[in-house]
């Protein structure tokens, strides 16, 4: 019995595999059935398309231009991004991690022999673009002057089985086929770095800018650490969490929100500079300026306040605008980011009354509901006065300062953990770095007295209590425990790395900085037909008059009314008569 179930069990597993292979090549397009036939012919000619051992580069495609010397051997491998092929010989271009640079196959010059195949099929046939190859050969130029690589020997390296959405230019100039939509290009960033260079660009800066930041403070002998990720408090910062469940131990755990109180743990234990770059979560909303999970660089130094911190992040960000864009002065869509010393300073109160004409500073908090009200600012009763404050500058302030701007001495009841102002109780010594409209750093005199800490979190507590959900839950007694030692006077600062990378790389979405965004779950894909995508494509939300587009398909009325017809099953279209002419349009 148990012998006939297992033959049973194994055969209905394998039935389903196949069904599974069957289905899958089923959905494959016409090009990646075509290209997995010629992976089958490379293998029945004894090579294998995914070979093991390594290939011996030598060579880049930019190094070989900026120091060009003919007749040079070189060893490059990289992707085929496109062919000319002419009889026996053929050009073609080669895409490696520095650049492009052109290729020329010759049949004899590869095949030494009488045996032609490695050119004759390999390469004319079976070779597509998008493969990786590396090519061993000889540095000459054209006629034109183009520098190039005659080809002694190539070998395939990985065969790719979807063809590459590059774009396409007719005669006139005009460019078809580019690979622009925002949400491929964040799902498939594998693609979008191999076919759009200026994205490639961008990561490239997004590491200088990382690397400037850590030399800057490795040169002060600052130390870089790592604290923990997962964490039984969430704290550090006003935000709501992501919640998981250790199993071993049996219990909850946070993705942390801030690094901050660990960095300070570290300053009591006796470290006088420390800096990570940290990964954060945040629980919360998702727009362009926004993603669950960021990067942001933490400095704690002792002995130094929030007045010091203004100056040294002055010093540091000039260094960073000139290592990556070599000056000062950055293009940010329409504006000119100046990052050369010293910034505008300007407290809280302040630029509310200089955007607002009022004077919020001496106002209780039932006079604050009325002015935001009044302002029609949207708020809740869950807000205290600190979250009241924060959404009057947010909404009637924050997008005017473009230029750097210290937004100084927060309201007491905004900086839970803020040192209280020198000449005012009410006041807490604080900063945020306004760019371009946008917080980019948030900066402390850090408070060190644990019995007003304690005091702060209990307020923290209230709010939460009351529905403010991004307020402290919970009382991170450990840290007090820690502060009771004695931490000597600190000041620390949060700078975003995405919103520091967006503004150096003149890019307004966060997504485009980030390698991997977080993406809503992708819609199940539909497929289509070739005519169906055809006619779909030639489509916007907008109404175009049936037979123009119909014209512009050049398919038959037979061809053409069956498209229509399966994109009208499929929920993907719409086709109103409207008076006397009929329309057709993609659903929203």
């Amino acid at each position: 019995y148990l012998k006939i179930k297992s033959v049973f069990i194994f055969i209905s597993i394998k039935s389903i595999f196949v069904i599974r292979i069957h289905l899958y090549q089923m959905e494959l397009s016409e090009q990646e059935q075509v290209r997995r036939e010629k992976l089958e012919k490379i293998r029945s000619l004894g090579i294998n398309p995914y070979p093991a051992e390594l290939f011996p580069v030598s060579d880049y495609s930019s190094d070989i231009k900026n120091d060009f010397k003919e007749n040079t051997k070189v060893v490059l491998a990289g992707r085929l991004m496109s062919r000319r092929i002419q009889g026996n010989a053929s050009f073609a271009e080669l895409q490696d991690s520095k650049g492009r640079i052109q290729l020329y196959f010759n049949r004899d010059e590869i095949c030494i022999g009488e045996d032609k195949t490695h050119y004759n099929e390999l390469y004319k046939k079976l070779l597509d673009i998008g493969d990786i190859i590396g090519v061993e050969g000889k540095l000459f130029k054209t006629k034109v002057g183009e520098k190039t690589v005659l080809v002694k020997n190539f070998k395939l390296l990985s065969k790719s089985l979807r063809p590459l959405p590059l774009p396409k230019e007719d005669s006139d100039g005009n460019t078809y086929d580019e690979f622009n939509d925002p949400e491929l290009r964040y799902r498939q960033r594998y693609v979008d770095l191999i076919v759009n260079t200026d994205v490639k660009r961008t990561f490239l800066k997004r590491t200088l800018i990382t690397n400037s930041i850590r030399n800057f403070l490795n040169k002060k002998e600052y130390l870089e650490v790592e604290t923990p990720i997962l964490q039984p408090i969430p704290g550090g910062a006003t935000a709501r969490p992501f919640l998981t469940h250790h199993n071993a131990l049996n219990i909850p755990l946070y993705l942390r929100i801030a690094n901050e109180l660990y960095l300070k743990r570290l300053i009591v234990g006796g470290f006088d500079g420390v800096y990570e770059f940290a990964k954060d979560f945040r629980n919360e909303g998702m727009d362009r300026t926004h993603n669950p999970e960021f990067t942001i660089l933490e400095l704690y130094v002792s002995y130094k306040d929030y007045h010091w911190m203004m100056e040294m992040t002055e010093q540091l960000l000039e260094k960073v605008s000139v290592d990556s864009c070599v000056n000062t002065k950055v293009k940010v869509g329409d504006n000119t980011i100046d990052f050369k010393a010293p910034y505008e300073r300007i407290s809280i109160f302040g630029a509310i009354k200089k955007f607002t004409g009022i004077d919020i500073s001496k106002m209780n908090e039932s006079t604050l509901r009325k002015t935001a009200k009044d302002l029609n600012i949207d708020i809740d009763d869950t807000m205290g006065k600190g979250k009241i404050i924060d959404s009057i500058f947010g909404e009637k302030c924050e997008s005017n300062f473009i230029q750097p701007t210290f937004i100084t001495d927060y309201p007491k009841e905004m900086s839970p953990l803020t040192k209280v102002h020198r000449d005012d109780s009410s006041l807490t010594e604080r900063f945020e770095l306004i760019v371009n409209g946008k917080e980019i750093a948030n900066a402390y005199s850090e408070l060190n007295d644990p019995i007003d800490q304690k005091e702060r979190f209990e307020k923290q507590l209230e709010l939460s209590k009351k529905g403010d959900l991004e307020a402290g839950e919970f009382i991170d007694y450990d840290y007090l425990r820690a502060l009771e030692y004695g931490m000597p006077p600190t000041s620390g600062i949060g700078i975003g790395i995405d919103r520091l990378v967006m503004l150096m790389t003149n890019n307004s979405s966060i997504q485009e900085v980030l390698f991997f965004p977080q993406m809503r779950p992708e819609k199940k894909k539909i497929s289509l037909s070739e005519n169906e995508e055809l006619v779909y494509n030639l489509l916007n939300n907008n109404n175009e008059v049936i037979n123009l587009i119909k014209d512009k398909s050049g398919l038959s009325n037979k061809a053409w009314d069956k498209a229509v017809k399966s994109l009208r099953k499929l929920d993907l279209i719409k086709v109103e008569k409207i008076e006397s002419e009929i329309f057709i349009s993609k659903k929203n």
